[in-house]
């Protein structure tokens, strides 16, 4: 046998060797094998969204008052005792309820607003009113709109339920009082004046009246 034809057996053996090592290696694989699949598990998510998705703070809250306040508790308690209650939707009732509530006492209309008064509080209305008819004084006022609006507490009576919220309110108006002869003895009808007040709104949670009362209405 010639020397090439024993270098080629050579270099065959050396070649079923190496592909005798490698399949131990390697293992087989048959055909167009499909990549393993790889099922996917829960979403992992980190940082602040996971948090409010997972039973973290109430936006509807935080973004009023401060998370771990006195205040926070009393308004997450309210939701509990009455799921359809939102602190963003009674804060915008406040603000149209304040609208009314100063126009109609400005106005010496009263009937209107009533239902939105607690029983003292409409009582020193219509002192304030009669006061003034006695007088002959009329008031003629344009609110022009709340320029600030800001909860600033709110409490929940355990015993009772009955929930209290403390609004800060700045509006902007005119305001011209009127003699009996109509001229003007004190504002005006066209300069604007800055109004603070603020009032407190209480109500049960629960009860079947929806209407916050107006309790309180220190400047």
């Amino acid at each position: 046998m010639n020397s090439p034809m024993i270098q080629l057996l050579v270099l065959a053996g050396i070649a079923v060797f190496l592909i005798l090592r490698l399949k131990n290696v390697l293992g087989t694989r048959e055909g167009f094998e499909k990549p393993p699949v790889i099922e996917p598990g829960p979403a992992r998510r980190t940082g602040p969204a996971l948090e409010v998705i997972e039973g973290g703070p109430d936006l509807d809250i935080t973004d009023h008052v401060p998370e771990d306040s006195e205040a926070a508790k009393a308004l997450a308690e309210m939701k509990r005792l009455e799921p359809s209650f939102n602190v963003s939707d009674f804060l915008g009732g406040a603000r149209g309820a304040y609208e009314m509530i100063v126009m109609g006492y400005e106005k010496g209309d009263l009937a209107e607003i009533q239902p939105f008064l607690s029983e003292e509080i409409y009582e020193s209305f219509v002192d304030g009113v009669a006061a003034r008819e006695d007088q002959g004084l009329t008031i003629e006022a344009n609110f022009i709109g709340v320029r600030e609006l800001e909860l600033v507490d709110a409490t929940l009576d355990r015993e009772t339920n009955e929930a209290e919220m403390t609004m800060r309110f700045v509006s902007e108006l005119t305001s011209a009082v009127r003699d009996k002869g109509g001229d003007i003895i004190e504002g005006s009808t066209t300069d604007i004046k800055k109004q603070k007040d603020t009032w407190v709104f209480a109500r049960i949670m629960g009860s079947d009246d929806p209407n916050w009362l107006l309790v309180s209405t220190d400047g």
